[in-house]
């Protein structure tokens, strides 16, 4: 097996998954202190989500700040400071925001929580606007959106021991029988803001680029359009990614509860099942991954089977060092079955993909919704795997086309992560009117926008001269 040319500059983009890796250790963290926090502050559901809320609003607020800036400068922000600048600033300001946690847990207060959390997805908000850019940019444009997957795959091993960690810091043990303590949340998040500022440290010494080939991110197709807002797969696609974000974050936002209503589970025995609902990402995601390297035809049908299981084998090990009973989880090898053959169906192409990875979402929900016990926490866990790809697909779709307003339009789409944190506490909302486990109706909503996208964007694009296989194939 051979892997990609050197025009893929590895030893710079080693360093730069660091944030990615970051940003998913503490977005599927939120799921253990949404339950944490629901019973140290006597919260009902809706309100338990205003942890998601708080959250990926930042994403959203941190977007518009970033507009305002780059008006009043004339110029784009990230432009202006460098990409490596952009991102130890805004690993300052993410721990800034843990260091309010110390401040809450001495206080006993919900509302600094909620604002530390708020802080440290400002400081996510603009390392995304220019660590998605700069990992295209640390190679060839073809390969970029891979180095975005496998980018991904980073994130998700985040998510995978982020919850787990987090527990252990809270509960101890699965055998302990320490008292939860509102306390306890301080400890690790005050190691998390030291680990931002080595990062930051670590970043800037680093030998990435400050200003990187920008003939790599900004694509230089001419266009009569004066704005990204002109253009129907973007706006389309700016809807895609709310709801991708919200059906993938309040499907686990809300697990806890519905473990803990209907099925008896205690609040500190849960952390396993949102660590394999956050590796079913990885799971996936790694997957996708096997694309970013110059793989034989054989090795890489090959690698589609073994790399979606090395995922799997990465959350059985950690959960075994965390002493988590493992004996539920095996079975779930026969779903990752499922996401191998829609991987192997899509053909690579980005609208089949986000179809029928929409379409089993549907199905794994309404299995959810219509069964019981380990079944349907599985079924609702499964929704992992099927939004593991949906991120890099409507990314592609939506600035395909875009021409000279790419960046533009790629900062509206970071702005509508948001929808993590709105459909959740939608979600939460629905759950005290119909229950919870019917709540998840609000996932099969979003899933069908996504499906009918992936349904109507070949043919928007392809009214513009885009054709799509398994690369966007652009006019010329």
């Amino acid at each position: 097996m051979t892997t990609k040319p050197a025009s893929t500059h590895w030893t710079q983009f080693a360093p730069l998954v660091t944030v990615f890796f970051f940003w998913g250790f503490v977005a599927a963290s939120n799921d253990i202190l949404i339950p944490v926090f629901k019973q140290a502050f006597h919260l009902t559901q809706t309100q338990s989500q205003f942890v998601s809320l708080a959250f990926y609003v930042a994403y959203t607020v941190g977007s518009l700040l970033y507009l305002g800036a780059s008006s009043l400068l004339k110029e784009d922000l990230i432009n202006r400071i460098g990409y490596k600048n952009g991102l130890a600033l805004g690993l300052s300001i993410s721990a800034l925001g843990t260091l309010l946690f110390y401040l809450a847990a001495n206080s006993g207060s919900f509302e600094l929580m909620l604002s530390g959390l708020f802080v440290v997805g400002l400081g996510f908000s603009l390392q995304q606007t220019a660590a998605n850019p700069l990992a295209i940019a640390l190679g060839t444009r073809e390969t970029g959106s891979q180095r975005l997957t496998l980018a991904g795959g980073v994130n998700n091993f985040g998510t995978t021991i982020g919850p787990v960690i987090v527990a252990y810091a809270i509960f101890g043990t699965p055998s302990a029988s320490s008292e939860m303590s509102i306390e306890s949340v301080k400890i690790p998040y005050l190691v998390l803001g030291a680990a931002f500022l080595i990062a930051a440290v670590f970043l800037k010494l680093s030998s990435i680029p400050n200003h990187p080939n920008s003939e790599v991110i900004n694509l230089e197709q001419e266009s009569t359009q004066t704005s990204a807002l002109q253009f129907p797969q973007l706006l389309m696609g700016m809807m895609a990614i709310f709801v991708y974000v919200g059906v993938e974050v309040s499907t686990a936002s809300n697990l806890p509860g519905y473990m803990e209503m209907t099925q008896g589970y205690k609040t500190k025995d849960i952390a396993p099942f949102i660590s394999l609902y956050w590796a079913s990402l990885m799971i996936g995601r790694w997957t996708g991954g096997v694309e970013a390297f110059n793989f034989a035809a054989g090795s890489a049908k090959i690698a589609k089977f073994l790399m979606p299981y090395a995922a799997f084998s990465v959350f059985l090990m950690v959960n075994a060092i965390a002493q988590h009973d493992l004996s539920h989880f095996y079975v779930y090898g026969l779903v990752v079955l499922v996401l191998i053959a829609a991987d192997i169906a899509s053909q690579g192409n980005p609208a089949k993909m986000l179809l029928i990875f929409s379409l089993l979402g549907i199905g794994g929900l309404v299995l959810g919704m219509s069964s019981d016990g380990m079944l349907s926490i599985y079924a609702f866990t499964s929704i992992g795997l099927f939004c593991s790809t949906l991120w890099p697909c409507i990314f592609t779709l939506a600035i395909s086309g875009l021409g000279k307003h790419t960046g533009q339009g790629s900062n509206y789409l970071i702005m509508m992560i948001m929808g993590g944190g709105i459909v959740s506490w939608i979600q939460g909302m629905v759950s005290e009117k119909i229950g919870i486990q019917m709540s998840y109706l609000v996932g099969v909503v979003c899933f069908a926008y996504l499906a009918l996208y992936a349904w109507m964007v070949p043919s928007i694009l392809a009214k513009q001269g885009i054709h799509l296989g398994k690369k966007i194939q652009a006019p010329h």
